[in-house]
C-alpha cells in the first residue's frame, strides 16, 4: 500500500522581500511534522480535566513476530468505587483543552530509572502487608473487626480451620474485594436479595449442604463443581450467575453511594451475648418469600457501552462530564493528558487506578468493551449476581473465574510452567485471537488487542518513523521515554529483535475463511497459533484483556516468565497481588510498553543503555513463588467459602445480629 508523507514540503525559495517571512513557515512545518511523527492523532477529542481523581481503596471501618504485512523491506512489543463512599473533597485539576502531551522533566542526576524505584516502593508495600500476617484464630477474629467494623460471619471458625488446613497465606486484606463487592448489600432489604437470587435464570442452589444447578452451560457446571468442594460448610442459599462473558450490573453511583451509607451505619460491634451464631434454613427456591416480586431489570441490550458504565462514576468525574465519542473509524487520539494520577514518569505507580476509567475519558475510544462489545444486557437496578470479572463500575460479586478453577491446558499452559530464567529467549511472546468486542469496518482501529499487535511489528514500526506511513491505530512512543533507538531512528529494527505477536484469527465481523478479514487484511496477517507452554520459553509475557479479562493471566502468574498486565477488569484476587513485585504493569494506552522494553532488555547502539534482566528475573520468580501461595485451587475455596458465609449472613433477616464471637466469651 503506497502512503505518503504526512506533509508535502515542496516550495518554491524565497523572493527577494526578505527572509523572515519563510524562517516562520518552514518553523510551523516542522512542528506540523513533528507532531504527525509522534502523535499520529487525526482525530483527538477535547477533554476539560477540571475533576478529581478518587482512590478506589476501601473505605476504613468506623470502629476498633508479529502478523502485519510488511509495507517495506525492514529488518525485523476512584470515581469507580461501589463499594466505598470518599469522604475527602476533591482535589482540583488544570483545564487542558486537548491532551497534548509534555515531555516530562528529567530526572536528576544519579536518580535512577523510575522504575528502579516503582520496584523499590513494591518490595516495601508487600513487606508492610506481611506484617499483617495472622497465625491464630483470635488474631484473624481481631484483625475482622479492626477493619471491618462488625463481628465476623457465624463459621468464621471453621472457615479459618479450612484456611489452616490448607496451608493459606493469612492476611486480612486479601478479601478486600469481598467487601467491595457485597458492601452495598447492606442498603438492601434482605427479602429482596433472596426473592431476586432464586428467581434469577441461572443460579447455584445450596439446601441442607448441597449445591445444585438445574443450568448446563459450561461456566455453571464449573462453579458448581468448586462450590459442592466445599458445600459441607455452606449454609442455604442461592446465587445467580452471570454466564456472559461482559458484566451486566451497572447501578448508578448515586444510588451505590446512598446504598454505601446505610452499610456505614449498620455497622456495631453488639454485645456478644446478644448475637446469634446460626444461619436461617431456608425452602426450595421456588417457595421463597411468596408475597414478594422482584423487580424489573428492563435489561439494556442497545447502545454505547461506554454510555452506560459511566453512570457508575461520580457525577463530578471526567468521564461523565466529557464529549462522546461518535465516529471511531479513524485513527485513535493517544495520548499521556489523562494518565497523571496512576503514572509517573510515564509508568504505572497505582495499577488499581490504572482499571479505573472514570479519570481517563479518552478509554472510551481505545477499547473494545467500550467502542462495541460483542455482546450486552445490562441493568441500572442494583440486584444480586455472581461473575468472573467486571469493571470497576460494575456491580457483580466476583467468584473466582471459571477457567481459573477449571485449570485448561490453553489457560495454564498444563504442567509445564517453563525453563529456567536463563535458558528463555529474550523475547516478546503474544498470540491471541482479535477479540475485544465486536471488531468492524469502522471501529476495529481503537480496539485494544490490534492496538498491541501493530504497535509490536517492527515492519509498521520502521514505516511510521521513516515517514513512510501514517500510522492507521498507534502513535509512536513520546519524547519523554527518551528510547535510544527511537533517536537513532531505528525503533523499528529494535523491536523486530525481540517481538514476535499476532492474530491466530481475526475475529471478522462477517465470519472469512482461514481466519482472515478482508478490512483489516492490509495491516495484519494471521500466523500460527502456539501453545502457552511453548510461549513459556520467552521470558516477557504480554497480557493484555479479550471480551473481558484475560483468562490466561493466572497461568502466565505461575509460570517463569515474566507477566506485563494491562487491564480495565477487576478480578478476585487484585487484592493478593503487588505491581513491579509479582508483575509488570502496563498502562491501556500501552505508550510505556516501550519503555518498559528498553528497561529490562537495554540498547546496544550508538547510546548504550544497560538492561535490567535480574530485576525481570526477580519479578518473574517472585510472581511465580507467589501464585502457588495465593492463586492456587485451595485459595479459591478458602476465599470463596469466606465470600459465601458473608453473603448468606447478608441473605438473613436477622443480619444485624448473626455473627461469631466465641474469642469474646
Amino acid at each position: 500500500m503506497k502512503v505518503s508523507s504526512p506533509v508535502k514540503m515542496a516550495f518554491p525559495g524565497p523572493p527577494r522581500r526578505g527572509l523572515s517571512r519563510y524562517l516562520l513557515l518552514a518553523i510551523i512545518l516542522v512542528t506540523v511534522m513533528y507532531y504527525y511523527r509522534n502523535s499520529a492523532q487525526s482525530a483527538a477529542l477535547s477533554y476539560h480535566t477540571s475533576d478529581y481523581l478518587p482512590s478506589i481503596n476501601l473505605p476504613k471501618p468506623d470502629t476498633a513476530q508479529g502478523s502485519q504485512k510488511p509495507v517495506d523491506s525492514v529488518p525485523k512489543g476512584s470515581d469507580a468505587n461501589p463499594g466505598s463512599l470518599p469522604t475527602e473533597k476533591p482535589a482540583e485539576a488544570p483545564i487542558v483543552e486537548k491532551p497534548i502531551d509534555k515531555p516530562a522533566p528529567e530526572a536528576p542526576a544519579g536518580a535512577g530509572h523510575p522504575i528502579d524505584r516503582l520496584i523499590d516502593d513494591a518490595q516495601k508495600t508487600f513487606d508492610e502487608l506481611m506484617k499483617k500476617q495472622s497465625n491464630d484464630l483470635n488474631t484473624a477474629a481481631a484483625e475482622y473487626r479492626k477493619r471491618r467494623g462488625r463481628h465476623p460471619p457465624p463459621g468464621f471458625d471453621t472457615w479459618y480451620a479450612f484456611a489452616m488446613e490448607n496451608g493459606a497465606v493469612m492476611v486480612e486484606d486479601f478479601f478486600d474485594q469481598i467487601y467491595h463487592d457485597l458492601g452495598p448489600y447492606w442498603g438492601l432489604a434482605p427479602v429482596t436479595i433472596r426473592k431476586e437470587a432464586a428467581e434469577y435464570e441461572m443460579t447455584i442452589n445450596i439446601r441442607n449442604h448441597n449445591a445444585s444447578a438445574a443450568s448446563g452451560w459450561f461456566w455453571t457446571q464449573i462453579w458448581l463443581n468448586m462450590t459442592q468442594s466445599i458445600q459441607h460448610l455452606l449454609p442455604d442459599m442461592d446465587l445467580p450467575l452471570n454466564a456472559m462473558d461482559e458484566p451486566r450490573i451497572l447501578a448508578p453511583w448515586e444510588e451505590i453511594s446512598a446504598l454505601m451509607v446505610k452499610e456505614r451505619e449498620s455497622r456495631n460491634m453488639i454485645d456478644p451475648k446478644e448475637v446469634i451464631n446460626e444461619f436461617q434454613k431456608l425452602p426450595p427456591p421456588e417457595d421463597i418469600d411468596p408475597g414478594t416480586r422482584s423487580r424489573d431489570k428492563s435489561w439494556e441490550t442497545e447502545g454505547s457501552y461506554w454510555n452506560l458504565a459511566i453512570r457508575g462514576c461520580r457525577p463530578d468525574s471526567l468521564a461523565r462530564r466529557s464529549a462522546r465519542q461518535a465516529d471511531f473509524s479513524v485513527t485513535p487520539s493517544i495520548s499521556l493528558a489523562h494518565t497523571s494520577e496512576h503514572m509517573e514518569q510515564g509508568y504505572v505507580k497505582n495499577f488499581t487506578l490504572s482499571t479505573d476509567f472514570c479519570h481517563q475519558p479518552d478509554l472510551q475510544g481505545l477499547h473494545g468493551m467500550m467502542i462495541e462489545p460483542l455482546s450486552v444486557s445490562s441493568t441500572h437496578v442494583f440486584s444480586p449476581m455472581f461473575g468472573g470479572s467486571k469493571l470497576p463500575t460494575n456491580n457483580e460479586i466476583l467468584l473466582p473465574a471459571p477457567m481459573y478453577w477449571h485449570g485448561e491446558e490453553r489457560f495454564t499452559g498444563g504442567n509445564d510452567h517453563g525453563a529456567p530464567w536463563s535458558e528463555k529467549k529474550d523475547k516478546v511472546i503474544w498470540r491471541g485471537v482479535a477479540t475485544g468486542g465486536r471488531n468492524k469496518e469502522t471501529n476495529w482501529r481503537g480496539f485494544q488487542r490490534h492496538r498491541f499487535v501493530a504497535m509490536t511489528n517492527g515492519t509498521q514500526v520502521t514505516g511510521a518513523e521513516s515517514w513512510k506511513l501514517v500510522p492507521e491505530n498507534f502513535a509512536l512512543p513520546q519524547s519523554q521515554y527518551h528510547l535510544a533507538a527511537q533517536e537513532e531512528s531505528k525503533l523499528g529494527e529494535w523491536i523486530g529483535g525481540w517481538s514476535d505477536t499476532g492474530f491466530v484469527d481475526m475475529m471478522c465481523h462477517v465470519p472469512e475463511p482461514n481466519g482472515t478479514c478482508n478490512y483489516t487484511s492490509p495491516y495484519f496477517e494471521v500466523i500460527s497459533g502456539m501453545k502457552m507452554a511453548d510461549q513459556f520459553a520467552r521470558k516477557y509475557l504480554p497480557d493484555i484483556d479479550g471480551n473481558s479479562f484475560s483468562g490466561r493471566y493466572r497461568g502466565f502468574l505461575m509460570s517463569s516468565s515474566l507477566p506485563i498486565k494491562a487491564t480495565i477488569f477487576k478480578e478476585w484476587h487484585d487484592s493478593r497481588l503487588v505491581a513491579w513485585k509479582h508483575f509488570v504493569p502496563m498502562d491501556n494506552r500501552f505508550m510505556d510498553f516501550w519503555g518498559i522494553m528498553e528497561y529490562f532488555l537495554g540498547y546496544d547502539g550508538k547510546r548504550k543503555v544497560p538492561g535490567h534482566d535480574k530485576q525481570a528475573e526477580k519479578i518473574a520468580l517472585d510472581g511465580q513463588d507467589w501464585a502457588n501461595k495465593v492463586l492456587r485451587k485451595e485459595d479459591m475455596q478458602i476465599y470463596t467459602l469466606r465470600l459465601l458465609l458473608e453473603y448468606a449472613r447478608l441473605n438473613d433477616d436477622r443480619r444485624d445480629k448473626l455473627g461469631w464471637v466465641q474469642d469474646l466469651l
